[in-house]
């Protein structure tokens, strides 16, 4: 019986020299699909390791670091010593990907920049991640999550007139960028598949995060139309009221393209009835949002979902993570994924975003201790038993065991 492939991704090895959120989420949905990832940080750890989103810290992985490097093998090594760099040089010769998010300049110095790295693998597919470019003006700028939504516009497309732009409640431009990396990691190796041929790939999160308003920015940019917020809190400037949350008489729900001749009727609302939704909801934006409000404040929300979905309104409720995690249709889908971390306990977390029904993604190891693989990998490239105590002796590489 032929047993189960590892993943879509199988036989393929991954380089992950990256940090923080982008680089190292990309390397994960690599390692979901069955590839190899190896992670390469200092003998000390990533300082994700010890930077703990929301404050929790973790047992000996915080759950930053544990959420965004499953399914990795860790190799820790000094790359500012002569015995790192060739350690991590051997790896790269025999490596499919090799990933970083280096700041300007560092690749370079460490001499793992493209040009360096293809003298190594010519048909290595190299990706580099970056805040705002290669190069450029704004090259040396902090390529942080907010500074980007703030930076591409998309804060300027909700809410009110005259009140600060709000922030995604997510970290965007991180996601975005870690999804563009993970979609071209893809393509290259295809590309490399047919052709036999390596490549350099660069993904920005400048660029990620405002191709991802095509639609936005084409209405501004081919159709003209100003991107204009109103005085009420209508959820996207291109879009015609109601479109938003709105409060009820004990929370919130969504409400989305309403027709207004139907939402007269239910609300029993003469001011309402008959008008055409793509002419007075742009027209009248504002006063619909007000008057909608006032509406669907004198009921449950409950009440108004039951309601308005029964009359066919796009409707839904505004979760939070408590509700999320227990709603019945995250639950059928399997949204959320449970495994047994050897320091960390028993994890739930996200799972994974695509179903391949013959190579499924799944979790063979959760995030690992600095490195925790470090002689098994080593071991791989050929490294004697002896030569590995050597390396270990002289902090060229580190290693940690549950």
């Amino acid at each position: 019986m032929t047993p189960p492939s590892r993943g879509v991704l199988d036989g393929y090895r991954v380089v992950d020299c990256s940090i923080a959120m982008a680089g190292p989420f990309a390397a994960q949905r690599l390692g979901d699909l069955g590839a190899d990832v190896i992670k390469v940080e200092p003998t000390a750890g990533e300082w994700q390791r010890f930077t703990a989103a929301g404050g929790a810290a973790g047992n000996e992985i915080n759950v930053s670091f544990l959420s965004l490097n499953r399914n990795k093998r860790s190799l820790a090594a000094d790359l500012k010593s002569d015995g790192g760099r060739k350690v991590v040089r051997e790896l790269i010769a025999g490596s499919d990907v090799f990933l970083q998010n280096y700041r300007p300049g560092v690749a370079k110095r460490l001499g793992l920049d493209y040009e360096s790295v293809r003298e190594i693998n010519p048909s290595i597919v190299y990706v580099s991640i970056s805040g705002y470019g290669e190069d450029g003006p704004y090259v040396n700028r902090p390529g942080q999550d907010m500074l980007l939504q703030a930076m591409t516009g998309s804060m300027l497309s909700g809410g009110r007139d005259g009140e600060p732009p709000r922030a995604a409640g997510l970290f965007l431009a991180d996601a975005i960028t870690a999804s563009t990396a993970f979609e071209a990691v893809l393509a290259a190796l295809l590309h490399r598949e047919r052709t036999g041929e390596g490549q350099l790939v660069t993904v920005n999160m400048l660029d990620a995060l405002t191709t991802l308003q095509m639609q936005e920015l084409s209405v501004y940019t081919v159709g003209g139309v100003p991107q204009k917020r109103g005085s009420e809190p209508n959820a996207h400037v291109y879009i015609r009221a109601p479109y938003g949350v709105f409060g009820t008489s004990d929370g919130y729900l969504a409400l989305a393209f309403a027709d207004l001749d139907t939402l007269g009727r239910i609300f029993d609302e003469p001011r309402l009835r008959g008008l055409d939704p793509e002419v007075a909801g742009w027209t009248h934006r504002d006063e619909l949002f007000r008057l909608v409000s006032e509406h669907l404040a004198t009921q449950t929300t409950e009440h108004w979902l039951d309601t308005l979905l029964a009359a066919g309104v796009w409707v839904g409720p505004v979760y939070g993570y408590e509700e999320l995690v227990k709603d019945p249709q995250v639950i059928h889908n399997g949204t959320f994924v449970e495994y047994d971390h050897p320091t960390e306990g028993r994890i739930t977390t996200p799972g994974f975003p695509y179903r391949f029904h013959a190579t499924p993604a799944r979790i063979d190891r959760g995030a690992p201790l600095v490195g925790e693989h470090t002689s098994e990998i080593l071991a791989e490239l050929g490294v004697s038993p002896e030569a590995i105590g050597r390396l270990l002796a002289d902090g060229a590489v580190a290693e940690n065991h549950a």
